[in-house]
């Protein structure tokens, strides 16, 4: 009688104990048709499940065509001991309650409307604190060319480390497309931080991996107050900003004069691979934004970039150190 009791506290003890689902979001659009798209998904989640010890509520936010192959993956790999919550988000209807947000980005942060960074999905991020449901107080919104190594719970874990202003953790753009961008602005202030390489500079932000504090971004005045169009106007004006990139680069822009918003997420979490803009005019200083010591935690296949296969993660790794040694050298 006393082992029955026993093991029914326990179970019970285990039950209180469990962690809370975990709120994650993957923008997958378009993925119609779209072998690549699909491959890169697959990567994604397969490795997100396989690292993960904690339960997800995870959104796929897209089409409806997109969120059906999604569906299809994520059956074929649940991993047993997690369990998820599959959570399926309208992109249109999105777009709808966002329209005049959007709106006024569009025309700074995109080349286009119809663009692929004019889709109204790459400016999700900067409302969503709006749009969804107001019991969500904390998201990691991911895009959907990543490869998970460490479990994402550690990511949430950072969280805890934001100061009272911190509303968004980002990582630093791993390539000079600030310094570029911000070229103008840079001319006319040659001591400036703006575009500058980490660790000093206000080298600006990748998109890729986000930590939404959602539930500060609906209490956060300065933040609301920054949405406004005449906001947008003036930053635009003094920085002569004009994007390409959606929302990092309206978050980039921001970081300008409230650099108070964001915490630096280690550039680990999001381990860009691209190197653009290394043969696009800044061969002399790319290694100053993309070198990232340490334990890769997430990479991030941007501008199409191979992920390292579980084969070549330890020789990449030993040829970033061995270029570093040369570095030093």
């Amino acid at each position: 009688m006393k082992l029955a009791l026993s093991f029914i506290f326990l179970i019970v003890l285990i039950e209180q104990n469990k962690a809370e689902p975990i709120d994650v979001g993957i923008i997958f659009t378009k993925a119609g048709g779209n072998d690549n798209l699909i491959d890169k998904f697959k990567t994604c989640v397969s490795s997100m499940l396989k690292y993960s010890h904690v339960d997800l509520n995870l959104y796929i936010i897209g089409d409806t065509e997109s969120q059906y192959i999604a569906k299809n993956i994520l059956d074929k790999i649940k991993k047993p001991s997690i369990n998820y919550n599959l959570k399926s988000i309208d992109a249109d209807g999105l777009a709808k309650k966002m329209h005049e947000l959007v709106s006024k980005m569009q025309n700074h942060f995109s080349h286009s409307p119809n663009s692929y960074y004019g889709d109204s999905l790459f400016f999700l991020s900067i409302g969503l604190f709006k749009v969804f449901n107001q019991n969500i107080n904390k998201m990691i919104l991911l895009d959907s060319d990543l490869k998970f190594k460490n479990d994402i719970g550690e990511l949430y874990k950072l969280f805890n480390q934001f100061n009272e202003s911190n509303l968004i953790g980002i990582a630093r753009d791993g390539q000079p497309v600030y310094r570029h961008l911000f070229w103008k602005y840079r001319q006319e202030n040659p001591e400036t931080r703006v575009g500058n390489p980490p660790p000093d500079g206000l080298t600006g932000f990748n998109s890729g991996v986000l930590l939404l504090d959602l539930e500060k971004m609906r209490k956060s005045e300065l933040y609301q107050n920054l949405l406004t169009h005449e906001s947008v106007e003036y930053l635009t004006k003094k920085y002569y900003f004009k994007g390409h990139l959606g929302d990092q680069d309206f978050f980039t822009l921001l970081s300008m004069e409230h650099e108070e918003l964001f915490y630096v997420l280690p550039c680990q979490w999001n381990r860009q691979l691209c190197k653009w803009w290394g043969e696009h005019g800044y061969a002399d200083v790319i290694e100053e934004y993309f070198k990232c010591d340490g334990k890769i935690n997430v990479y991030h296949g941007n501008c199409n970039t191979p992920i390292p296969t579980d084969e070549d993660d330890e020789e990449y790794a030993r040829y970033f150190v061995s270029n570093e040694l040369k570095e030093d050298l």
